[in-house]
């Protein structure tokens, strides 16, 4: 046998399900439990009471028939039947002599018969004639045989087998009712739904947010923030939500102004979020979205639960069919015809079952329950079809809250949180919480707060190349507002920051003229908006849609440098928006790194004052360059990694050019370098890194030109026509193929900077030493075995470089190179060492001297 308990076990469930039962489920799990109970005591009853008694039907008078005995005495067994008290008694009678019964006898033959009693026959037939039932000639384990026989055989069989059949009907309901919870698809979903909402229930953030949002939304508080004097019974009743209210002025602060007038002493009510805590809520947001994106995509949860349903209903109705019709079948009297005359003599038996009237009760009791539990099932059923439970809907707590985003959810999803309001609706309100992405920026916004002080943002603040102070926030979840109180920053740097907002107190830093956005779609208020467009001066954007480049970008009216890094194909040109460009009437440098196939017309909206302009593409090749003919007052064009093939005509038409820059293209020729000669001030020229074989002799015609690069090309010689550009100062042709520097070289005496490294050069012309502006002189990697005496002559020149060549030693007149030191020298250690030591000594000058300066 099993006990109730272990029974009772398979509806087990743990605690924490609760949350998803429903009044029926729980009303139905009672009801099991007491037709549990019904089962398990009709069973005890049943096997502990239940018997049946039989007594053979008597045609006539009893007469037995009686036979001597050798042992001189007679007896026999009568049994008498009394109508009144419906039991029958067994009684033995001795006779002076030994007679015995003999059943083989019919019953009508042994009443007829007569026997000669002895001496004691008188006490007999006086006992006989007292007695008033009807005597049988069955022994006692003859009825104990039958009994057994009409137990089997005169009971109907619902008699018997009722409490079985009502303990495996109750187990199959329990199980019915549980299966959702036990199924692994399912139960993993659950659980991990229970685990959410529990923690979402009891997190600190949720009371905090809907606290905050019931004193902001109740007129009741607002009153009281102007000053109105509340009831005293409402103060005691609101009390939990007038707590948080002080934290009012900080979630409305989205707008573009501040409201100054809430009252200060309200501040301290404000509820405080540890660090821990709002490391959990940050957790459970994550938690919420991730399960929500698992558990909407499926409606299985839902499924079962339905066909859990049905399936009980139908057990209901099966179970009410058939137990119907056998209340009447369970009777107290029976009549049984065992067919076993052979043994007991007769062939009729009337029996009584003692357990007939308890499992008339019994029955009567089970069909109550299970009607009752039944038309539960039918509400359930009425409940899952009436309304659309694989949809869930939040407008209530969105027109409760401030959280207007809350969204609907779906399927699984949904169905949980329909269960859980049959239960609480309070759960799926705070639920609602971690749905909303208001409510995920807040908390953001406070932890931020609390992680990133002013002492901390003070530690990140370092000087830049111009010496600037610069912060730089990297991968943030908003920008702390202790930013705002660094008034004497220069630079601020936002990076990988998608919910950045410039808030009104950024017109505290008065010296912030610098703004870098990379991939960081900031949202300004009113007045940070005003501030910047009046001081910032530089504002670098990265992106990889053009939509995250921010709409106030172009209103900056103020704004000298603008760079746009990020996706601008001719796709998109048209959603880049560079029409508001005409807005900023002080933009002098325009910077532009993408993928351009065409220079956008828009640009050309500000070409009356733009003085640079950069194109860096990625080496898509930039075909349409006619927009440049507008743009007459760019002094510096830098088009770089093009795909040019040949120098754009359009350039040759921008008189105020003074330097070119067309690096990293695939430029082979450079004959329409003649057009320069119009482009009077011209002085720089930068072809380096492009596939140039021969410079043409019309180059002489830029007489302006003052720096030509054309390394990383295919150079091999140097025409003697560069070095007819008197005004030259800086001349790099390194990394080509050359072999000789032409004498003509001396010719420039404004050189003040010479690369040629990794060349072919292995012979130094004396007249370079001519060059007496030289500062710096690179010559390394080529093949040079000597270095003249008279670089001596070279009294400015502070780098020497000569590592990769064939030199055997260093010539002592390097210590007459006044300028000179081992830091400018580029040289192996072996070389240097075989110098004197007077050599030495001056070239050492510089180690001691910057760090005494240091010091």
């Amino acid at each position: 046998m099993f006990t109730l308990a272990e029974v009772a076990s398979l509806s087990d469930i743990q605690p924490t399900y609760r949350i998803l039962k429903p009044w029926w489920d729980v009303f139905m799990d009672y009801l099991a439990v007491v037709m549990l109970m019904v089962a398990i005591f009709a069973g005890t009853m049943q096997l502990t009471k239940d018997q049946v008694v039989c007594l053979p039907v008597l045609q006539s008078t009893v007469n037995s028939k009686v036979q001597p005995d050798t042992s001189g005495k007679a007896e026999f067994t009568t049994v008498e039947t009394t109508t009144g008290q419906e039991e029958a008694s067994v009684r033995t009678v001795s006779f002076g002599s030994t007679y015995t019964v003999t059943p083989d006898i019919l019953l009508s033959r042994a009443t007829s018969s007569q026997y000669q009693p002895t001496e004691s026959g008188q006490e007999l037939k006086k006992e006989q004639k007292d007695s008033s039932g009807r005597k049988t000639n069955l022994d006692f384990q003859q009825y104990v045989f039958i009994n057994q026989m009409c137990y089997h055989l005169a009971l109907p069989w619902y008699s018997k087998y009722f409490p079985y059949l009502v303990l495996i009907h109750t187990i199959i309901l329990i199980v019915s009712s549980n299966f959702w919870f036990k199924y692994p698809k399912t139960c993993s979903k659950i659980e991990h739904f229970v685990s959410i909402l529990g923690k979402c229930f009891e997190s600190p953030w949720t009371t905090k947010a809907l606290s905050e949002t019931a004193c902001e939304d109740s007129e009741e508080n607002k009153q009281r923030l102007t000053g109105a004097q509340s009831l005293p019974k409402y103060v005691s009743t609101s009390s939990d939500e007038g707590s948080p209210s002080a934290s009012t002025p900080m979630i409305t602060k989205s707008g573009f102004k501040f409201s100054a007038d809430k009252p200060m002493i309200e501040i301290p009510s404000v509820t405080i979020l540890d660090k821990k805590d709002g490391e959990q809520a940050k957790a459970l947001f994550e938690k919420v979205r991730k399960f929500r994106a698992h558990v909407e995509d499926s409606d299985l949860i839902y499924k079962l639960y339905v066909g859990q349903t049905v399936i009980k209903t139908v057990k209901f109705i099966f179970i009410l069919c058939y137990t119907a019709n056998f209340v009447n079948t369970i009777s107290f009297e029976h009549i049984c015809n065992p067919k076993v005359e052979h043994l007991i003599g007769y062939t009729q038996f009337e029996c009584t079952h003692n357990m007939a009237y308890m499992l008339k009760k019994l029955l009567i009791s089970y069909i109550s329950l299970i009607c009752v539990y039944g038309f539960i099932c039918l509400y359930t059923l009425f409940w899952l079809f009436r309304i659309p439970l694989k949809e869930y809907s939040f407008e209530k707590v969105r027109e409760e809250s401030s959280f207007s985003d809350i969204p609907d959810v779906k399927n699984d999803f949904a169905f949980l949180l329909h269960m859980v309001d049959q239960y609480d609706q309070l759960y799926s309100k705070r639920f609602g919480v971690f749905l909303s992405e208001v409510s995920e920026n807040k908390l953001r916004g406070i932890s931020l707060n609390h992680e990133w002080t002013y002492e901390k943002l003070r530690q990140h603040v370092s000087r830049n190349a111009q010496d600037k102070q610069e912060l730089h926030l990297f991968m943030l979840s908003g920008v702390p507002d202790a930013v705002f109180d660094l008034t004497d920053l220069d630079v601020l740097k936002l990076e990988l920051i998608p919910e950045a907002k410039i808030t009104a107190k950024i017109s505290q830093m008065t010296n912030l003229q610098e703004l870098h956005l990379y991939h960081c779609p900031a949202k300004v208020e009113q007045t940070a908006f005003s501030f910047l467009r009046d001081h910032l001066r530089c504002l670098h954007v990265k992106f990889t849609d053009v939509a995250e480049i921010p709409a106030w970008v172009y209103l900056l009216k103020t704004l000298r440098e603008l760079y746009l890094i990020g996706n601008l194909n001719s796709e998109n040109n048209k959603m880049i928006g560079l029409e508001s460009l005409r807005e900023l009437r002080h933009l002098k440098i325009l910077h532009v790194k993408s993928n351009l196939t065409k220079i956008p017309p828009n640009i050309t909206d500000v070409a009356p004052h733009l003085t640079k302009l950069v194109i860096h593409n990625d080496g898509t090749k930039l075909v349409v360059l006619n927009s440049l003919k507008k743009m007459t007052n760019v002094a510096e064009l830098e088009l770089q990694n093009c795909e040019l093939e040949r120098i754009p005509h359009a350039i040759f038409s921008l008189s105020n050019l003074q330097e070119l820059d067309l690096k990293s293209n695939s430029i082979r020729t450079i004959e329409e370098i003649i057009s320069f000669q119009h482009l009077k001030r011209l002085t720089c020229l930068k072809l380096w890194h492009n596939k140039i074989v021969s410079i043409p002799s019309s180059i002489t015609h830029i007489k302006n030109l003052e720096s030509l690069y054309l390394s990383n090309n295919k150079l091999e010689t140097l025409p003697a026509a560069v070095f007819s550009l008197q005004k030259l100062r800086c001349l790099d042709v390194s990394y080509n193929s050359i072999t000789v520097i032409p004498v003509e070289i001396g010719l420039l005496q404004n050189l003040q900077h010479f690369h040629i490294t990794g060349n072919k050069v292995d012979i130094l012309p004396k007249q370079l030493f001519k060059c007496v502006k030289l500062r710096t002189l690179s010559l390394g990697q080529n093949c040079i075995t000597s270095i003249p005496d008279k670089v001596s002559q070279l009294l400015q020149l502070t780098y020497l470089e000569l590592k990769g060549n064939c030199l055997d030693r260093l010539p002592a007149t390097l210590g007459q190179c006044q300028l000179l030191r081992k830091s400018g020298l580029i040289v192996e250690d072996h070389l240097f060492d075989a110098l004197p030591s007077e050599v030495k000594e001056v070239l050492n000058q510089d180690t001691s001297i910057p760090f005494a300066n240091g010091i």
